[in-house]
């Protein structure tokens, strides 16, 4: 008895120790902390779903005889997959997903590689100001160039006022022009070309130009120094791109929702929007978990791809030079070339929609109909169903402040938690904790945003234990908004903490400072540039987002996207408009704010780190 005293006082001891030594470990606790938070917030709900998908809904007792609201079933997959709805359910939609992503893919992939090697390693003009134009398209939403496009390219076949192209040249566009997958891949592509384009210009900036200069010495050819050299060492960076494009392609539900609902052209996406908005949740959670499925598989061949492929070593400690290549004759027309584009993807979208909110009657581009009524009128309901012009109307006011504070209090809480994340993940680095936490930080990147609200709807649409429902408050906007994005704020945070030396701390703590003391005066200001990148990235992403939150949003918690989304549903598109008009200005304006007071050229390039 005496023995088994003794021992259970040598445990007790042990585990005061341990937990003495947590003290000096912060660490640790925030590992254990961080893994817990994420296992609710992103393993919970990925379990709620697949539980919603097995079980009987209420929905369903109308459809099958003797159902019992949460009874183990695999009806919603028989009826997704093999049902007799099953093709109109999945394999249609599936379909259209699969050639909208490799569509949007190639022609995002193409366009910005081939923009990123101009720009990076030829001597064409105006290198800096293409470089800083370029990245314009990802503060925008993907779905911008969706409206412009509606605007010149509608035709009053399927419905809504007939766009430019009808209205002052009489040419009537056909159906799969103004709407379905050729205009979507079209939209798209010229979105999501500058993440390809900020990958590999990155790459492109590393490579030294003796290894191409070695090349053509050895007699290759300019094609085959690009084939042989120039693009083996940008294989990673194009595998990014590629997963990138691709899972964000696959998801995105704005502009296949503009471009494609009109002509019954639907997506998983809009499938699933379409399944969860007739109360059909085990249909959608199913097609949510498919969504999911597909970026797993994607992200898993890139990293299987990159990792199984020979390294190169581009950048050394001396005698590294980056020679861009001369143009000759084409230097100027090629730039030239540059100039259309932007003008095409990014200006004249813009100027399109700004046009279309000084038109009184749509369609009629004469001066006569020009009139600020859809930006200063009173109600009137002889025009555009007495809806109040955009300054004069509450509710789009209370957009604004919604997605404000949304981007705000959601970018604030990104940049702390990012910041923390990457101090527990470099400190620990090495241990299984920090790879689970790594790795965990990551996981909501895998969610595409259609799925994801979905999940969270299911999710929080009932208490769970102490939790209140969330459903309809502004709460849960900001909590799916922040687990979204913290795939890029913890990637910045980690990124920042690792430039920093772990001696300084130590220093600080030799001389009785406590950890948190020495976290917001030492860790704090050194890492300040990772702490903003992550901030702007979530704010930006929360402005702009639509089908993260387009099953979420109530009347009261409705945001900008929403609200044009709703007004461009009921064909009010000068209303839709000059609101987008209103989200690019904010977005813009906070990336001038931050570049200004912080000097911060661009973030952007943070958020594939």
């Amino acid at each position: 008895m005496f023995a088994s005293l003794q021992k259970r006082g040598s445990d007790l001891n042990s585990l005061k120790f341990n937990l003495a030594k947590l003290r000096y470990r912060p660490n640790i606790i925030l590992s254990i902390l961080f893994l817990v938070v994420f296992s609710f917030l992103v393993i919970a709900p990925l379990l709620q779903i697949i539980y919603t998908s097995l079980t009987y809904q209420s929905n369903d007792l109308r459809l099958v005889r003797d159902a019992t609201v949460g009874d183990f079933t695999l009806y919603h997959y028989f009826r997704v997959f093999t049902g007799r709805l099953s093709r109109a359910l999945f394999y249609k939609p599936f379909v259209n997903s699969l050639v909208v992503g490799f569509g949007v893919t190639t022609m995002a992939m193409v366009l910005g590689t081939l923009l990123a090697w101009v720009i990076v390693r030829t001597d064409v003009p105006l290198k800096r100001f293409f470089g800083a134009v370029m990245v314009i398209p990802y503060m925008m939403p993907s779905w911008v160039i969706a409206l412009a496009w509606l605007t010149i390219f509608q035709n009053g076949r399927v419905g809504g006022t007939p766009g430019m192209l009808t209205s002052m040249f009489g040419i009537i566009p056909p159906d799969w022009v103004s709407y379905g997958l050729f205009p979507i891949v079209i939209c798209l592509g010229l979105h999501y070309y500058s993440y390809s384009f900020l990958l590999v210009s990155g790459a492109l900036w590393t490579i030294d130009s003796q290894l191409e200069e070695a090349g053509a010495i050895a007699g290759l050819t300019k094609p085959a120094v690009l084939r042989k050299i120039t693009f083996p060492i940008v294989i990673p960076a194009l595998g990014s791109a590629f997963v990138l494009t691709f899972t964000r392609s696959m998801g995105t539900f704005g502009t296949p929702a503009l471009l494609g609902l009109p002509v019954r052209f639907f997506t998983v996406p809009t499938q699933i929007f379409a399944s969860i908005s007739a109360r059909n949740f085990g249909d959608g959670f199913v097609l949510a978990l498919v969504l999911v499925v597909m970026a797993a598989v994607a992200i898993f061949i890139n990293s299987k791809i990159i990792g199984s492929r020979k390294s190169f070593v581009t950048m050394k400690g001396k005698g590294f030079t980056s020679k861009p290549n001369r143009l000759g004759v084409w230097r100027y027309p090629i730039a030239g070339l540059i100039l259309l584009f932007l003008l095409m993807a990014v200006a004249l979208p813009v100027i399109i929609l700004a046009w279309s909110t000084l038109m009184l009657l749509p369609g009629d581009y004469s001066l006569s109909n020009m009139t600020n009524h859809f930006w200063f009128g009173g109600s009137d309901f002889m025009i555009a169903s007495g809806q109040e012009g955009i300054f004069r109307n509450p509710g789009i006011w209370g957009g604004v402040w919604n997605s404000v504070r949304l981007g705000i209090s959601a970018a604030v809480i990104n940049g702390f938690l990012g910041l923390l994340i990457g101090y527990t993940v470099v400190r620990t680095r090495g241990s299984k904790l920090s790879k689970s936490l790594e790795g965990m930080s990551f996981a909501p990147y895998v969610f595409p945003s259609i799925a994801l609200g979905a999940i969270y709807l299911g999710m929080f649409a009932k208490p769970i234990g102490p939790i209140p429902a969330l459903y309809g408050t502004f709460a849960l906007l900001v909590l799916i908004v922040v687990v979204k994005n913290m795939p890029f704020s913890s990637r910045s945070g980690i990124s920042a903490i690792l430039q920093i030396d772990p001696s300084l701390e130590d220093a600080a703590r030799i001389q009785g400072v406590p950890w948190f003391k020495g976290f917001r005066k030492v860790i704090f200001p050194l890492a300040t540039s990772g702490f903003i990148a992550g901030m702007l990235l979530t704010f930006i992403t929360a402005m702009r987002e639509l089908s993260l939150l387009i099953l979420l949003v109530t009347p009261k918690t409705r945001v900008l996207t929403t609200i044009i989304f709703a007004y461009q549903d009921q064909d009010q598109t000068q209303h839709a408009n000059g609101v987008t008009l209103i989200l690019l200005f904010i977005i813009v304006i906070a990336n001038v704010l931050v570049s200004r007071f912080y000097g911060t050229k661009s973030v952007f390039g943070l958020s594939n780190t």
